[in-house]
């Protein structure tokens, strides 16, 4: 990490400079950055750990919950029709909360709002598997986050976020993904951070992780304080990353080492 932040150094980013961007054309999945192994494990369904969850979210996605004793395919029906697509435009403007949703805790509003049961928490299994179920619908489809007037001030604050030092180590998040992506860190290559296969299955965490997740041990990583799981400044962050990997397809249930 510190021949890392002597690097960054070096090369003198100014935080608030958009210059490092990456092109649209030269954009990259992480898919494309490891070995031929992983890449089998995520592409044959019956190998890839994180269809385990899949399969647990559809069986959720069927099953009578809450005061309501309704299941989520009572008022969704067929979720390779219904939800085709949704994980792509996924964070979403809210018009009663006034803010952009993420896709867990727009389940978790049916959930409470729809089945009358309680929340499911951040990075439960059940929370996990439906959330991988959903996206899995999406599948192959191009990411096409909308942003309008409403969503553009969360937008601009997830962009402020991404490019903005933290921490004690000083980083920004665009020093790691725009600038050295395609680099190695402990023995790792530096992706492009485009959260194409969210939730993934990661050979390091042995299970199902969220990108809240990821970005939270991103900023454990450069010694920041990690927002809590669902922070508004989370949503904002995840929405700026759609919004920067827009046309790149859906990975989801991806697998990362």
């Amino acid at each position: 990490m510190r021949r890392v932040c002597a690097a960054v150094g070096a090369v003198g980013i100014v935080a608030t400079a958009f210059a490092g961007e990456i092109p649209r054309s030269e954009r990259r999945s992480g898919y494309e950055f490891m070995g031929r192994e992983t890449r089998a494990m995520q592409d044959d369904d019956t190998a890839n750990p994180g269809m385990l969850w899949v399969l647990e979210g559809e069986a959720l996605w069927n099953r009578k919950l809450g005061v309501a004793g309704r299941a989520c395919s009572a008022c969704h029906g067929d979720a390779r029709a219904s939800m085709k697509g949704v994980a792509a435009r996924h964070p979403s403007f809210d018009v009663a909360r006034a803010r952009p949703l993420g896709l867990e805790e727009r389940i978790n509003v049916c959930r409470t709002e729809r089945q009358q049961a309680p929340p499911l928490a951040y990075e439960s299994r059940e929370l996990l598997a439906l959330t991988a179920y959903v996206a899995r619908q999406s599948r192959g489809l191009p990411i096409d986050v909308t942003i309008d007037e409403r969503t553009q001030p969360f937008l601009d604050a997830g962009r402020a976020m991404f490019y903005r030092r933290q921490g004690q180590l000083n980083l920004a998040c665009s020093q790691c993904h725009d600038d050295h992506w395609g680099r190695r860190l402990a023995g790792n290559v530096v992706p492009q951070a485009h959260p194409t296969g969210y939730p993934i299955y990661r050979l390091e965490w042995q299970g199902l992780g969220s990108l809240q997740r990821r970005l939270r041990n991103c900023l454990v990583g450069i010694r920041a304080e990690p927002y809590d799981y669902g922070a508004p400044e989370l949503v904002d962050l995840e929405l700026f990353l759609m919004w920067r990997a827009r046309g790149m397809p859906i990975e989801t249930p991806a697998v990362r080492p």
